[in-house]
C-alpha cells in the first residue's frame, strides 16, 4: 500500500512534489516582540544576562526589574517604530502638547496594561519564583511634575495614543523633579528627588537631534541679499538641547506616541585653555550654567535668580521643541504654505506662551517669511489652555529681565503690542482703561510681560477646564478678552484616564465592572452606566463593599508600615489627598478634626461616628503657611490618636511623598472625598473624579468640576456645603469680616482658641498663631464663613455612612455615572473643536531583522 503524506489537522493529502519541511514551517515569535509566555521567559532571562550582566546567581531584585522593563519595552519599540514611520510616510497632521510638567507615574504596570500583558507577565514571574508587584515597587517614580497640571497632561498622553491621534508630548527632563517630602518633627522637609540615581529604562538618550539654544546677547539690524531689513540675534552664550524620547502606549492597540523630554547641557562642556591656565573651577563654568537649566522642576522664584532660571527653562523646553517641529515639518514639506494645516500646538498654561515669540522669530529671522504670513501661522497652530483663576498664578515677568535674558523676543513682543493696540482702539476707541487692560506688557514703575495675554493674542482657540472656571474666565480674569473675541472661547472639562485610575489601580473592581458590563468600559468609561441596573443587586451590592473593604485593609497596612499608625479599615476614610495651597482648604478640615476632639473631650460618651483622616500633598518650599498647616496636621494627629479619651474614634495620618503611585493606593480605599475649596478658586480638579470614579462620595464646593460632577451623579449623591462663587464676591465686595463669625459661633471660637493657645505646641505656644490670626484678620479664602455649613454637611455624611444600603447605592451611582469624565472624551473633543485631527490606525508589520535601504532625507 501506497503511502501517503497528509496535512496533520485536516488530513487533505499533500503534493509530494514538495519537500515536507515546507508544509510543515514552524513560526517561532521574535524574543524581542513575542507575546507568549516562552517567548517572555527567554527574553527576559537574556535581558538579565545580556544587558544587565548577571545571571540568577548574581542577580539583585533590581536586575530583575530592569530585566522585566527592557522585555516590554522591546515590545513597545516594535510598536513606536511602526506608529513613527506611518505619521512620516502618511504626513498626517499632529499635536504637539507643551508642557513644563509630566508627572506620568510609574511605567511598568500601565505599560503591560495598555499592550495586553499584564496577567500574562504576572504567571511568567510566578513561574520564574517572583512577583510582579515587588518588582513594579521597585521602580523609580519621575516626579516631574507639581500636581494636577503635570497629571492632567499625563492622562492625555494616555487617551491620544488609545484614541490613536497622533501626538507627541514636550517637556523638560528634570534631573531631580518635584521634591522628596520628608516628614520631620511634623513638618515638611524636602529632599533631592533622584529619581534618575539607578538609570531610566524606559527613555531613548537621541543625541543626533540636538538643538542649540541661545541667552542674552543684543539684536542688529541688516539687510539681506534681497534688500529686506531684517534683524539678528548675537547671543551671549548658547547651550544644547538632547532630546530623551519615551514610548506612551494606547490601550491594546499597535499606537506607540511620544513624551519628549530635553535635557540641557553646554555646547563645549570644557574650557581646556582656562583648565589649563590654572582656574579648574572656570573652565567648567559653561557646563555648570548649561545643566542647571534642566536640574530641577519649578526652582524657588523668591529671588531674583530664582525667576531668571524659571525664565530659562521655559524658554529652554519651547525652543528646543519648535525647532525640532520646524525639522521634522521640512523633511516633508519644501516651504511653509501648510505648517498651520500640519501642525497645532497646545499650550499647558501659560509656561510655555514664550512659544508665541519663539516660533515668529523662527519664522522670521531665521525663516525669512514675512511679518504677516508667519502670524498668520503662529495664530493659526497655537491653542491656549488656561488652568488657573488666581491671578499670582497668571504668569507675568519684569521687562528688566527678558530685556537681559531674550532681548529679540522682548522686540516681538513690543511689536505683536503695538499692532494688536492698534486693533483694539480701532474697535474700542477712547478707552484708555481697556487698552491698558488688554497690553501684553503692564506698565508701572516697574513693567512687566503678560504670559497670558500674549497667550491669548497668540492663538486661535483659549479654553478653561471646566464649565464653571470658563465662564469665571470670561466674566472676569480674562473678560476683555472674551468680549473682543468671543469666538475664541470654549470649554473642555478636564478628564481622567481609566486604565491607571481604575484598571491598573482597582484591579477587583475593574473585574466587577468586566462581568457585568463587558471588557469596553475601559476605553468607553459611559458604559459603566449600565451598572445602575444592579444597585438593588444583593450580591451586587455585598461584592462592592467587601471590594471597597479590602482597599481600606490595603491602605490601612500601609499607613501601619509607613506612619506606625494603626486605624480601623471599618471606619469612615476620609480623604483629602492633593497640593498643599491655602485656598485648597485643608485648614478647614482640621478645623472640624479639633471640633470633634473638643466634643469629646467635653463630653468622652458622646457620640461620635469612627472615622480616619488621610491627608496627603506637598506644599511648595517657600510657602510658609501651607507647611505650617502641614505642621498642624500632624502636631493634631500626635494629640487625637493616642490620647485615650478618643478611643479611636478619631485617627488622622498624613501620607508623606504623595506621588501617583501613592494615589493609586488612596483613591480605590477611600469613602469620602474633600474636595472643598473656595468657591471660585478651582479651575476644576481632578482627583475628584478618580475619587469617584473608585466609589468615594463627595463632600464639596460648587468649584471647579465639582460642579459638573454633581450634575451628572445627582445632587442627591452630593454632599455640598458653603458659598457659590457668586456669593463669595458678594461678600468680599461687601466687606467680609471674618472675625464676626468667630465671635457668633461659640464651636468656632473654641477651636481657634485651642490653637492659638498653644495647646497642639506646648514647646513653642505661638507657632500656630500665624493661621489664626490670618482666619480672624484676613481669612482670604473664606473658612470662616463656610465653617459651619461644613460642620452641618459633615453630620449628614455620618448620618448616612451608618445606613450601608444607602451609602452603597450612592456610592455605585457615583462610579456609572462618571463616563463623562474619562480624558478619552475630552480628548475627542480637542481633537473635534480645536485640533482638528483625525485617528490613523497603526498596523503592525512584521519585524523580520532585515534592513532596506536608507529612506530618512537626513541619511
Amino acid at each position: 500500500m501506497d503511502r501517503q503524506l497528509l496535512e496533520p489537522e485536516s488530513g487533505k493529502v499533500l503534493d509530494e512534489s514538495i519537500p515536507a519541511v515546507e508544509h510543515f514551517k514552524i513560526k517561532v515569535e521574535d524574543d524581542r516582540t513575542g507575546m507568549s509566555i516562552e517567548t517572555l521567559k527567554r527574553a527576559f532571562a537574556d535581558n538579565l544576562y545580556y544587558i544587565q550582566g548577571k545571571n540568577e546567581f548574581l542577580a539583585t531584585p533590581y536586575d530583575y526589574y530592569m530585566a522585566l522593563a527592557y522585555t516590554v519595552r522591546d515590545r513597545l519599540l516594535h510598536r513606536w517604530i511602526n506608529t513613527t514611520t506611518a505619521y512620516i510616510k502618511q504626513d498626517v497632521k499632529e499635536v504637539f502638547y507643551l508642557s513644563a510638567e509630566f508627572l506620568m507615574g510609574k511605567q511598568l504596570g500601565n505599560n503591560l496594561l495598555n499592550l495586553g500583558l499584564y496577567e500574562r507577565v504576572e504567571t511568567v514571574l510566578r513561574e520564574l519564583g517572583h512577583e510582579l508587584k515587588d518588582l513594579i515597587a521597585l521602580e523609580s517614580e519621575p516626579g516631574l511634575g507639581n500636581g494636577g497640571l503635570g497629571r492632567l497632561a499625563a492622562c492625555f498622553l494616555d487617551s491620544l495614543a488609545t484614541l490613536q491621534i497622533p501626538a507627541i508630548g514636550y517637556g523638560i527632563r528634570y534631573e531631580f523633579g518635584i521634591f522628596d517630602q520628608w516628614i520631620v518633627d511634623g513638618a515638611q522637609i524636602e529632599r533631592p528627588d533622584k529619581w534618575l540615581r539607578f538609570g531610566n529604562p524606559w527613555e531613548i538618550r537621541r543625541p543626533e537631534l540636538m538643538v542649540e539654544v541661545s541667552f542674552g546677547g543684543h539684536t542688529e539690524s541688516y539687510q539681506d541679499e534681497h534688500g529686506q531689513n531684517r534683524v539678528r540675534w548675537i547671543p551671549e552664550r548658547k547651550i544644547v538641547g538632547t532630546p530623551f524620547d519615551t514610548p506612551v502606549a494606547g490601550y491594546k492597540n499597535n499606537t506607540v506616541n511620544t513624551l519628549r523630554l530635553w535635557r540641557a547641557g553646554a555646547s563645549e562642556e570644557f574650557d581646556f585653555q582656562v583648565f589649563d591656565s590654572g582656574n579648574y573651577v572656570g573652565s567648567v563654568t559653561d557646563k555648570i550654567f548649561g545643566e542647571n537649566i534642566s536640574k530641577v522642576l519649578y526652582p524657588n522664584d523668591n529671588t531674583s535668580q530664582g525667576k531668571q532660571l524659571r525664565l530659562e527653562q521655559q524658554y529652554f523646553f519651547v525652543s528646543c521643541s519648535l525647532q525640532d517641529i520646524i525639522t521634522k515639518y521640512r523633511k516633508t514639506n519644501h516651504n511653509f504654505d501648510h505648517f498651520h494645516e500640519k501642525i497645532s500646538l497646545q499650550l499647558n498654561d501659560t509656561h510655555p506662551s514664550i512659544g508665541v515669540a519663539e516660533l515668529m522669530r523662527l519664522l522670521v529671522d531665521e525663516n525669512h517669511l514675512g511679518w504677516n504670513r508667519a502670524w498668520y501661522i503662529t495664530r493659526n497652530v497655537f491653542a491656549y489652555t488656561n488652568h488657573t483663576l488666581l491671578s499670582e498664578a497668571l504668569e507675568r515677568w519684569p521687562v528688566s529681565l527678558f530685556q537681559r535674558i531674550l532681548p529679540r523676543h522682548l522686540e516681538i513682543i513690543y511689536e505683536i503690542n503695538r499692532r494688536f493696540l492698534d486693533e483694539v482702539k480701532a474697535k474700542y476707541p477712547k478707552d484708555d482703561a481697556r487698552l491698558a487692560r488688554l497690553s501684553l506688557i503692564e506698565e508701572g514703575s516697574e513693567k512687566f510681560v503678560r504670559m497670558a495675554n500674549l497667550a491669548c493674542v497668540g492663538s486661535h482657540s483659549i479654553n478653561g477646564v471646566a464649565a464653571l472656571h470658563t465662564e469665571l474666565l470670561k466674566q472676569d480674569v480674562l473678560r476683555d478678552f472674551n468680549e473682543l473675541w468671543p469666538e475664541k472661547f470654549n470649554n473642555k472639562t478636564n478628564g481622567v484616564t481609566p486604565r491607571r485610575w481604575l484598571a491598573l489601580s482597582n484591579p477587583k473592581l475593574s473585574q466587577l465592572f468586566t462581568e457585568k458590563v463587558g471588557p469596553g468600559w475601559v476605553t468607553e468609561l459611559e458604559k459603566l452606566k449600565q451598572l445602575e441596573e444592579f444597585i438593588n443587586d444583593h450580591d451586587f451590592c455585598d461584592r462592592w463593599r467587601k471590594i471597597k473593604r479590602d482597599n481600606k485593609q490595603v491602605l490601612t497596612d500601609y499607613i501601619l508600615l509607613f506612619n506606625d499608625i494603626e486605624v480601623n479599615p471599618d471606619s469612615l476614610f476620609d480623604v483629602q489627598v492633593k497640593r498643599i495651597h491655602e485656598y485648597k482648604r485643608q485648614l478647614l478640615m482640621v478645623l472640624y478634626i479639633i471640633t470633634l476632639y473638643n466634643r469629646i473631650k467635653l463630653d468622652p460618651n458622646v457620640d461620635i461616628l469612627p472615622r480616619t483622616y488621610i491627608f496627603g500633598g506637598k506644599a511648595a518650599p517657600g510657602y510658609y503657611m501651607a507647611k505650617l498647616v502641614i505642621k498642624l496636621i500632624n502636631t493634631v494627629a500626635k494629640f487625637v490618636n493616642y490620647d485615650p479619651e478618643i478611643r479611636g474614634r478619631i485617627k488622622v495620618a498624613f501620607l508623606a511623598n504623595y506621588s501617583v503611585s501613592l494615589g493609586q493606593l488612596v483613591y480605590p480605599a477611600a469613602n469620602l472625598s474633600e474636595q472643598i475649596s473656595t468657591a471660585g478658586k478651582e479651575a476644576s480638579g481632578t482627583g475628584n473624579m478618580k475619587f469617584a470614579m473608585n466609589g468615594a462620595l463627595t463632600i464639596g464646593t460648587l468649584d471647579g468640576a465639582n460642579v459638573e460632577i454633581r450634575e451628572q451623579v445627582g445632587a442627591e449623591n452630593f454632599f455640598l456645603f458653603g458659598l457659590t462663587a457668586e456669593e463669595v464676591y458678594a461678600m468680599k465686595a461687601h466687606g467680609y469680616n471674618p472675625r464676626k463669625y468667630y465671635e457668633e459661633n461659640q464651636e468656632l471660637k473654641a477651636v481657634c482658641d485651642r490653637i492659638a493657645s498653644g495647646y497642639f505646641s506646648p514647646e513653642d505656644p505661638d507657632l500656630f498663631k500665624p493661621l489664626v490670626d490670618s482666619l480672624l484678620n484676613h481669612d482670604q479664602y473664606m473658612l470662616m464663613v463656610d465653617y459651619q455649613s461644613y460642620i452641618d454637611c459633615q453630620e449628614r455624611v455620618s448620618k448616612v455612612y451608618q445606613d450601608t444600603e444607602t451609602w452603597t447605592r450612592m456610592s455605585i451611582l457615583n462610579t456609572a455615572r462618571m463616563g463623562f469624565f474619562s480624558s478619552d472624551r475630552t480628548i475627542k473633543e480637542y481633537c473635534n473643536d480645536i485640533w482638528q485631527v483625525q485617528p490613523l490606525k497603526i498596523e503592525l508589520e512584521e519585524y523580520g531583522k532585515k534592513i532596506a535601504p536608507a529612506t530618512n532625507p537626513e541619511v
